[in-house]
Order: structure tokens, then C-alpha cells, then sequence
């Protein structure tokens, strides 16, 4: 099993969760496969999917007013993470469903 395609993902920064939607080598090119992982099994596998962001605004600009809707991520880590991640639990690998 190795992960062939990442289709889509979104990071929650509020709940910490990560929503992945992916393809496998082995999967048909009408199927796709839906995962939800807790971004801190991520870091303890020692993966950061997350590129380092630099802050143009000053201290003073409110936070609030400006939110992020999606995260880029590091596709090719998060590949790499999903590979071992279901290599070694591959009983967690979602099943792969019709879209």
C-alpha cells in the first residue's frame, strides 16, 4: 500500500484535527479514501505538515480580524507521513469509497 495522490486535506487549528481524502496506487481512479487523524499523532510520528509562516503583520493589527481558512501543508511530508503512518497501523487504513 503506498499513497499515490493526496485529493484533499484540511488542517482545524481549532480542534486540531486533520481531514484527509486520498488515493492509494492500488485504487481505482473512481474510488478515494477519507481519513480524520489528531494532528498530534502527526508530530509524534516527527512529522510537521506544516511550513514555517512568517508574521508580516505587527503585535498591534488585532488577530482576530484575520483568520486562515486552510492551511497549506507540505504535501509531499504528508504523504510521507500517511505511508508510515498506515504502514504501521494498517488496520486504520480507511476503505476506499465511490465518489
Amino acid at each position: 500500500m503506498e499513497i499515490k495522490e493526496i485529493v484533499s486535506y484540511f488542517l482545524n487549528h481549532e480542534t486540531n484535527i486533520l481531514e484527509v481524502s486520498f488515493k492509494t496506487i492500488s485504487d481505482n481512479y473512481d474510488l478515494l479514501r477519507n481519513d480524520i487523524i489528531d494532528y498530534n499523532v502527526v508530530l509524534d510520528y516527527g512529522f510537521n505538515l506544516v511550513p514555517n509562516q512568517f508574521d508580516f503583520f505587527s503585535e498591534s493589527v488585532n488577530e482576530d480580524v484575520f483568520e486562515i481558512e486552510n492551511t497549506d501543508l507540505d504535501e509531499a511530508e504528508l504523504i510521507a507521513f500517511l505511508n508510515e503512518y498506515y504502514m504501521v497501523n494498517p488496520k486504520l487504513l480507511p476503505k476506499p469509497e465511490f465518489y
